[in-house]
């Protein structure tokens, strides 16, 4: 079993789309363990205040209709807030999608979820790492279970901790505490939750994507700071903008 220290809540996520600058939250599940067993739920459907793309829903089943009188994203903002408060992190590729995702409806709705000391346990990286394989044949391999109504939320979530706790009676080698798995699989130290900007080997922030990839954030917005006013112009996450903007003022005031 999973030995914790603090809460860790498995949060699994449905969207209008996967466009983290534009997209939004269609249905939230999540499931929080605490460090004694006791899970606690907790399910929202979400009026994404724009429509669902007919393919989106045909993946998740969520219509305009299902949510035309669902609260809002910010409605549910700071109950959403206080369940997450002092938990780790926990879910299916949730460091690339789940959580990037629900910090930009937070940011949307005015309000920061302090993340600094959170640990986050991404099952999709294990399983990767592992078995580089899908949720359902996750599923499938770990707990030898056909997923059924896979793309619910729910559903998914729960059979992410499934997989989790199949996880680690498989492999000795990643131990049951969060330290000893993400010992075990590396723990990614991130800037921005879409990864604009990443640090290199030597611990110093670096662009990671166009012209200036793996150049010093730091050298290209002393160099050139009409660059930082391009990408605050520009269509990147709320998120990515927050953190070049603290990097921003940390640079240019630096002595």
């Amino acid at each position: 079993m999973l030995q914790l220290i603090r809460p860790i809540a498995f949060i699994d996520l449905e969207t209008t789309g996967v466009n983290l600058s534009t997209d939004k939250i269609v249905e939230i599940a999540i499931v929080k363990i605490m460090p004694g067993g006791t899970r606690l739920a907790k399910r929202k459907i979400i009026n994404p205040q724009m429509p669902i793309p007919e393919e989106s829903a045909a993946i998740h089943g969520i219509t305009n209709d299902m949510v035309k009188d669902a609260p809002s994203f910010k409605q549910v903002a700071n109950e959403i807030k206080q369940f997450l408060e002092n938990c780790d992190l926990g879910g299916y590729n949730s460091n690339r999608f789940d959580i990037p995702m629900l910090m930009e409806e937070f940011l949307r709705s005015d309000m920061d979820l302090d993340l600094s000391l959170c640990r986050m346990i991404d099952v999709q990286h294990i399983f990767y790492t592992m078995e580089p394989r899908t949720l359902t044949a996750a599923y499938k391999f770990f707990c030898d279970k056909e997923l059924v109504n896979a793309h619910g939320a729910e559903a998914d979530i729960n059979a992410t901790i499934e997989v989790l706790e199949s996880q680690l009676k498989r492999y000795d080698k990643l131990g049951t505490s969060l330290d000893t798995i993400l010992g075990c699989i590396g723990e990614e130290k991130i800037i921005d939750y879409a990864r604009r900007f990443i640090y290199n080997d030597k611990d110093i922030p670096v662009f990671n994507f166009g012209k200036f990839k793996g150049k010093p954030v730091e050298t290209i917005l002393k160099q050139e700071p009409q660059y930082y006013d391009w990408m605050m112009r520009g269509d990147f996450p709320m998120h990515t903008k927050k953190k070049l903007t603290e990097m921003f003022n940390k640079f240019l005031l630096k002595k």
